[in-house]
């Protein structure tokens, strides 16, 4: 996937499912679209269908983010997002209310993207030690 002319394989696995689209030329984002309903009360998570899935190609990973729009007019978030490449199930969007008040979306909206990103899978192993760095074992808040 290295050009604007590669592609990306997705598989319809319900009727109302929709081809994720791109908000612009250069969004770094596919919007995906919901074929359900969705309500959420402040503080509620729901698991929302897509009825897609996806190719991943080798090196790569799918990344499940929030949508800015529905971020910051609504405080929808998205909690889980991986979309391994050798996974072949439904995309579904973990999403979560951070609001104070209600969501409401209707079936076909866009509720959240999926981002395609290159990876490096090394191999874990064990080291007696690590190489010292200038920062050291400093936790959160020790660059300042």
């Amino acid at each position: 996937m290295d050009t604007e002319t590669e592609t990306l394989e997705f598989q319809r696995l319900d009727p109302e499912a929709v081809l994720p689209t791109r908000g612009s030329a250069a969004a770094a984002g596919l919007d995906l679209y919901s074929i359900e309903p969705v309500r959420l009360e402040p503080g509620d998570r729901v698991l929302v269908r897509t009825g897609l899935a996806v190719a991943i190609p080798e090196g790569f990973y799918g990344r499940v983010a929030p949508r800015s729009g529905l971020a910051t007019k609504n405080g929808l978030d998205v909690l889980a997002g991986v979309i391994d490449a050798d996974y072949r199930g439904e995309i579904r969007c973990l999403i979560y209310n951070t609001g104070k008040e209600p969501i409401e979306l209707t079936a076909q909206t866009k509720i959240c993207q999926l981002i395609v990103e290159r990876i490096v899978t090394p191999r874990a192993v064990w080291a007696e030690e690590l190489r010292e760095t200038e920062r050291g074992a400093g936790g959160f808040g020790s660059t300042g």
